[in-house]
């Protein structure tokens, strides 16, 4: 086999994995579009899986790739990036999810990959060839997504409470039912839309270092877009049913109200985030905005030492995931040289 044929096999491997990836973030991810609705009783399980996966391939129409440029073109320097590092950084993703979806822990695939393609680079040439912006701008959002889902879901919650004051809980509930259908199709949609791209941007970083696609290229093919897209719906429709628990019920009890209004703060976070080329947790999100919803009901329902749990998780997934990616990038350059 020539050589050429090898390096296009070895890249078309690697696109397998990362598509992958995608899928396994969209099974991952499930939790986060469809916890609340589900916990709610909006809709049956199966009914809301379909529901989510619909958004997250709808949003192709809707985002600009500005997150899948910073993925591709924004976290490390020119030249740097070779299959090695590529293999190195999806392992490193893939490995976190898969320990985190077994212990229904609701992690970030994103912060993984993040953390993946950090500690594959560093393995290959050091800290010096990371963007630092890139990646502190995601370290940063690692606090201000949650925060600013945290904040949107109780200040909702609190406009809620005083416009209703006066309505019947039944009507209330009747009300909120509907209205979960929106706020639930608005955050799969900024879920599909944020997260697809982080897994188009990989690529496209690989397509570039192989020189497949041209560095100067101001966007992915169209069959990245279009495989990523379709991958991480079809993952959301095999749902994450260990996580979907935690999130929808183990956190705090939710109703028809309480999950529009985390889900709409959410989707307010997700949509900022996207529109400002800045990849974030959905995972985080969510459940800031879950506990922002349960704080302004009584700060007792909210389970905190759960809470707390899932915050370690956050702040072990980007180391964790780097050294796992630094051992595989090393793996990488016995198993394809």
């Amino acid at each position: 086999m020539s050589t050429v044929q090898t390096s296009f096999w070895v890249v078309a491997l690697l696109v397998v994995l990362a598509v992958a990836f995608d899928f396994m973030n969209g099974f991952h991810d499930a939790a986060n579009s469809i916890a609340t609705v589900v916990s709610t009783g909006v809709l049956k399980p199966q009914q809301a899986i379909v529901f989510a996966a619909f958004f997250n391939i709808v949003a192709i129409f809707v985002f600009h790739l500005s997150v899948a440029a910073t993925i591709g073109k924004g976290i490390v320097q020119p030249g740097v990036v070779d299959h090695h590092v590529v293999f190195g950084a999806l392992i490193g993703a893939i490995f976190w999810n898969l320990v985190t979806w077994w212990w229904g822990i609701p992690s970030s695939s994103s912060h993984a990959l993040i953390g993946g393609i950090v500690g594959a680079v560093i393995a290959k040439s050091g800290a010096s060839s990371l963007i630092a912006s890139g990646v502190w701008k995601t370290v940063l959002f690692i606090f201000v997504s949650p925060v600013l889902g945290f904040l949107l879901g109780a200040l909702l919650m609190v406009v809620v409470a005083n416009v209703f004051r006066h309505a019947s809980p039944l009507k209330v509930d009747n009300l909120f039912r509907r209205l979960q259908l929106v706020s639930a199709g608005l955050y799969s949609l900024g879920h599909g839309g944020n997260d697809a791209q982080k897994t188009i941007g990989i690529i496209w970083m690989l397509l570039i270092a192989s020189g497949y696609a041209a560095a100067n290229s101001a966007m992915p093919p169209s069959w990245v877009i279009w495989c990523c897209y379709i991958a991480i719906g079809l993952g959301t429709m095999f749902g994450g049913w260990r996580i979907v628990k935690t999130m929808g019920q183990r956190i705090t009890k939710l109703k028809p109200v309480g999950g529009f209004c985390a889900e709409t703060g959410g989707a307010i976070t997700l949509f900022l985030a996207t529109a400002l080329g800045i990849p974030v947790s959905t995972t985080h999100t969510i459940t800031g905005a879950i506990v922002g919803v349960g704080s302004v009901r009584r700060a007792a329902t909210v389970r905190w030492g759960l809470a707390g749990n899932i915050v370690w998780a956050w702040i072990f997934t980007i180391p964790a995931s780097a050294f796992v990616a630094a051992v595989f990038y090393a793996v990488g350059l016995w198993l394809f040289d």
